[in-house]
């Protein structure tokens, strides 16, 4: 059995505004009725393959198992990064996770999670073709056969011996090219792109790092000595966690190993690393290159993205020609598509006029269910609150602030100090400042509520819990 390994960190900034550091693009449905992160799940799932290992950041960990449950996966672990290291601390703790719980042999194929592959059967004829190298000890990287000379992929250099179906001997990793060295690259015909797709033994990669990177090994090793399990997840110790160096696998290990094969594949990959590719990647795109989203039209437009992820705002182009348009209720991005990837730079410069749309999605997601801010205000804000059937928020308390909850779906079991009681559909209840309350949904459906918060400071900080079966921190 191989054991999927689906990272699921990221800061969210390549796509903004719809992907922020509150809500990576993973968890977005950019390309389909389901989620980057659960089609990887669901293309790395089935016959041959253990229930995925998931590695994430702990603000992020009840959307991930609520993902996968909606799309009948289990996971078999779900690891908490303390932050964000990148790829090799995390690559290398779940290999010590993999080998404590299924030995030194066991196959670990590496997938972030915000790619798309449109041939799922051809990457998995892939991984087939893979498999006895990485058994033989082999750190096999997928190589994708390029269709265009690209600036923002790093390149494969394959052997050029037969691998008769199977992987050849990497001869390099090449950085990222300038467009005259990606056009040579191309059209020569001898490179593959980088995907960041692996497949490897656990014993195979902590080998590789005991030799090439051992300083990086022994930190996430104490790192992962000193986790602790917290309800159905494994936290990375964060003392030790925050020592590790923050880099990639490539750079630690893969490009200083000597056993790295890459297998070709061709199988519609694109890791979505900006508008562009969005655009590319579009089931829907129509002949005049234009490709549209939710409540969007196009007249008289070519090679365009029109996309917008509010029903109630309504994207009209006219004569559009290479533009990128993207609208949010609370954001809105306009680039040149050569533009495109410096979205990040939109990021630092929302960062520095401290404006919360740089990194705060504008619906707050939280294991109960999730609220969004609908008028904020001097002393007041207006939220509306969506709870699952059976869920409760924590008991709880605020010094600041006193609130009014209208229920307009559903009915919520409202607990208020020592006494319990039900609100249905158009009734209301008043919670006063310092008054210990929980709001709980007894239904078989969603139930929504208005909330209209008043006092002197708004922060999700102001909030003592009392109870709490998710056992958050203030503020998640």
């Amino acid at each position: 059995m191989i054991t999927p390994v689906l990272l699921a960190g990221g800061s969210g900034t390549r796509l903004w505004p719809l992907s922020r550091r509150s809500y990576p693009k993973q968890f977005a449905e950019l390309t389909g009725p389901v989620t980057l992160f659960q089609a990887t799940a669901e293309r790395l799932s089935g016959a041959g393959f253990a229930p995925p290992l998931v590695l994430t950041q702990s603000d992020f960990r009840f959307i991930a198992t609520e993902q996968l449950a909606a799309v009948g996966i289990d996971p078999g672990a779900v690891m908490l990064e303390p932050e964000g290291r990148n790829t090799a601390p995390a690559i290398l703790a779940a290999a010590l996770l993999l080998r404590r719980e299924a030995g030194e042999e066991a196959l670990m194929l590496v997938a972030p999670s915000d790619h798309v592959i449109a041939d799922a059967q051809a990457f998995q004829e892939a991984i087939a073709g893979a498999e006895l190298a990485a058994r033989g000890g082999r750190l096999v990287t997928f190589g994708i056969t390029p269709d265009r000379a690209e600036t923002g992929y790093g390149y494969l250099e394959p052997s050029q011996e037969s691998g008769v179906g199977g992987p050849v001997p990497l001869v390099r990793f090449i950085e990222k090219p300038d467009l005259v060295r990606a056009r040579a690259l191309y059209e020569s015909g001898d490179y593959l792109w980088n995907s960041g797709l692996f497949l490897f033994s656990s014993g195979a990669i902590l080998e590789a790092a005991r030799t090439h990177a051992p300083s990086l090994l022994a930190r996430v090793e104490a790192a992962f000595a000193a986790a602790r399990a917290d309800l159905g997840f494994l936290r990375l110790d964060p003392d030790t966690w925050g020592d590790a160096p923050d880099i990639s696998i490539d750079y630690a290990i893969m490009e200083r190993a000597g056993c790295v094969s890459v297998m070709p594949v061709q199988a519609g990959w694109s890791d979505l690393g900006d508008w562009e590719a969005v655009r590319r990647a579009a089931p829907a795109a129509r002949s005049d290159g234009v490709a549209l989203s939710g409540a969007a039209t196009a007249i008289d437009c070519r090679d365009s993205l029109l996309r917008s992820e509010d029903p109630r705002l309504q994207m009209v182009g006219i004569g559009l020609e290479d533009v990128i348009a993207v609208a949010m209720p609370d954001a809105v991005l306009v680039a040149h598509r050569s533009r495109a990837q410096d979205v990040k730079a939109a990021v630092n410069a929302l960062k520095a006029r401290d404006a919360a749309q740089a990194t705060d999605f504008p619906r707050d997601h939280r294991p109960w269910g999730g609220f969004e801010s609908l008028v904020t205000g001097d002393r007041f804000q207006v939220k509306r609150i969506t709870v699952k059937p059976g869920a409760a928020l924590s008991l709880q308390s605020h010094h600041h602030r006193a609130e009014h909850w209208i229920v307009v779906q559903g009915t919520a079991l409202v607990t208020l100090g020592k006494e319990a009681r039900l609100v249905t559909e158009n009734e209301s209840v008043y919670i006063p400042i310092g008054e210990t309350h929980r709001l709980e949904n007894p239904g078989m459906m969603p139930m929504v509520l208005i909330e209209v918060q008043t006092g002197a400071y708004l922060g999700e900080d102001d909030i003592i819990r009392y109870e709490d079966v998710y056992m958050r921190a203030v503020g998640e």
